[in-house]
């Protein structure tokens, strides 16, 4: 992508991010990196515009002023998280301010080696799945002194009920609207979480997890990360196939209200994802419907 051509916008109301802005963004707030190569990442993230500074660093900046508070809450809370969990986070370097014309704080952050896990070859699934059940099993066992924040996704699933409902609809034309529906109901009538709330990533896919080789690295974007029901972690499960899913529910001891759960929050996310992003990441939306017709499949 050349200095000055404009990345395709995902939101209406998202604020133009380019390579030129970015680059004189580094320069007077950061000149000690402003030698260093500047390249825009090819994500399938929704919220940030992703780049590449230098071999080590990544820099993450919001589209929209929605997502700006997540800034905080990387800046405040990943470098706790990070002391003890068995992988590593993206925990922040140094947190840029509005300028030049942008009107939101971003971030510098240490740049994970390795593929996601959407992408990556000859690894092991069922190998991975238990080595995501083990991270996701210490990230619910880290000590939630303090005044943790409530996870974007950790909560009840009935305030999403109408969205829920209406995204399922715009599906009629690919899935079993009927079967989607009942799935997204036995969630909703499922025992809720009544146990301590746990520390939750709230955003655990394929694209977000870094293997090296056949071995976890790295677990990246916590811009939903908090405290709460862990059942929205667990839906990770519906991007393995069947037998690696098993491992994985297993190794974390997974009951069945919160497998019910945690199929809602895949049917919620994925529903509200295909038509929103259809015609702009149509290959974030192709993983969507898989992870979504997975579920249905699986019930």
């Amino acid at each position: 992508m050349s200095e000055h051509q404009q990345p395709r916008k995902l939101h209406d109301d998202e604020v133009p991010v380019g390579n030129s802005l970015v680059r004189r963004l580094v320069e007077t707030q950061f000149p000690q990196w402003a030698d260093r190569t500047l390249d825009r990442v090819q994500s399938t993230g929704t919220d940030n515009a992703i780049y590449r500074l230098g071999n080590d660093l990544g820099l993450r900046l919001p589209r929209t002023h929605r997502v700006v508070s997540q800034v905080d809450l990387e800046w405040e809370w990943l470098r706790q998280l990070e002391s003890q969990l068995p992988v590593r986070v993206p925990t922040p370097s140094a947190k840029g301010e509005p300028g030049i014309g942008y009107p939101y704080r971003w971030l510098v952050y240490p740049w994970l080696e390795g593929e996601d896990l959407q992408h990556a070859t000859g690894v092991d699934l069922s190998k991975a799945a238990r080595e995501i059940a083990a991270f996701v099993a210490a990230l619910q066992r880290v000590d939630i002194g303090g005044n943790p924040p409530q996870g974007k996704r950790a909560g009840s699933l009935a305030p999403l009920d109408e969205g829920a409902r209406w995204a399922i609809r715009q599906l009629e034309d690919s899935i079993d609207v009927h079967h989607a529906m009942a799935i997204w109901e036995d969630a909703l009538r499922a025992e809720p979480w009544v146990k301590r709330p746990v520390w939750t990533h709230g955003d655990l896919l394929a694209a977000n997890i870094i293997m090296r080789g056949p071995n976890l690295a790295g677990v990246i974007d916590w811009s939903c990360a908090g405290v709460g029901d862990p059942a929205c972690d667990a839906q990770l499960a519906w991007f393995f196939p069947p037998e690696s899913r098993g491992v994985f529910r297993d190794a974390l001891g997974l009951d069945d209200a919160t497998w019910a759960r945690a199929r809602g929050w895949v049917v919620w996310q994925t529903a509200m994802f295909i038509p929103y992003y259809r015609e702009t990441i149509p290959d974030a939306v192709a993983t969507a419907k898989l992870r979504l017709q997975a579920v249905l499949d699986d019930s």
